[in-house]
């Protein structure tokens, strides 16, 4: 069932349980999460990103993606991570999608504003639902995760949120995108501070890498949504690895195929395993 981010993170607000939103490059990954939500009759959030299109081409992704969510037995939200142009968004919008995000937090504050504000207008009319970004989420690579001066404040939060009106909000409070190379170091008081100071069910990004108890403890705090692809990412390559190092390793239909049903599984899990640590199993 297609469903936008109201659908699902407003009950996830409200009980204090987490929603995955789980990136997907291409079908095996999206054969692996749907799997995953339906075995665990979980609600779940899959997707692109706008950085990952040259991976997974939105003309030819979008339609596996929407058409999956409208089969699936569970709410699926077919949502666009982390828009940067507006005709991609408009893109993502006219393919089906039921959510996007757009992510102007690189630019100045008044310009993030008045971009956000102008595509919540548009996707409204679609149906479909918008998540912003207040504060910078940067790049593990780059240890922006330390920079405390990029984490979001209660007065920018509460103030872009009146401004804008974007559906859900993505904060920054130390987590980074990628791998970290470091452990990071969440401000939960920041978080909680933001939470009681906003309608808005919050968004953390960058949660491939955090341990068990900083999911549980950012969703305490406030967090309904919590994005992951990393560690889809890693589950496949070992999956691929392991198939690899076996003995016999012949180059033919059966090897491939084999391969890639290895991959399906391991990622399966590792869906599985995020949906029971966020909580969202059986809430569908």
């Amino acid at each position: 069932m297609l469903v936008n981010l109201d659908h699902v993170l407003k009950d996830a607000q409200k009980k204090k349980y987490g929603v995955g939103l789980f990136n997907t490059t291409d079908t095996d990954m999206l054969e692996a999460v749907i799997a995953a939500a339906e075995e665990l009759n979980s609600p779940i959030i899959i997707g692109t990103a706008e950085v990952l299109l040259p991976y997974g081409e939105l003309k030819l992704i979008a339609p596996s993606i929407v058409a999956a969510a409208k089969r699936s037995k569970v709410p699926v939200v077919v949502h666009y991570d982390h828009g940067l142009t507006f005709d991609r968004c408009m893109e993502a919008l006219k393919s089906g999608f039921s959510s996007i995000m757009f992510d102007g937090s690189a630019n100045p504050y008044e310009e993030n504003i008045s971009q956000t504000s102008e595509i919540v207008k548009i996707a409204h009319s679609f149906g479909a639902t918008v998540e912003g970004e207040i504060g910078h989420v940067g790049a593990a690579d780059d240890c922006d995760n330390d920079k405390c001066d990029m984490y979001t404040s209660v007065d920018e939060a509460v103030s872009y949120l009146n401004a804008t009106g974007v559906d859900a909000l993505a904060v920054s409070v130390g987590t980074a995108h990628g791998a970290y190379k470091s452990k990071p170091k969440l401000d939960f008081d920041r978080l909680t501070e933001i939470h009681n100071a906003v309608s808005a069910p919050l968004v953390l990004h960058g949660g491939s890498g955090l341990s068990d108890n900083d999911f549980k403890s950012a969703i305490a705090c406030g967090i309904s949504k919590v994005n992951i692809f990393t560690d889809l990412c890693a589950a496949g390559i070992k999956a691929v690895k392991e198939y690899m190092d076996k003995p016999s390793f012949p180059l033919d239909m059966s090897t491939y195929l084999g391969m890639r049903d290895l991959k399906v599984q391991y990622i399966k899990e590792a869906v599985k395993e995020k949906i029971m640590l966020f909580g969202s199993n059986g809430r569908a």
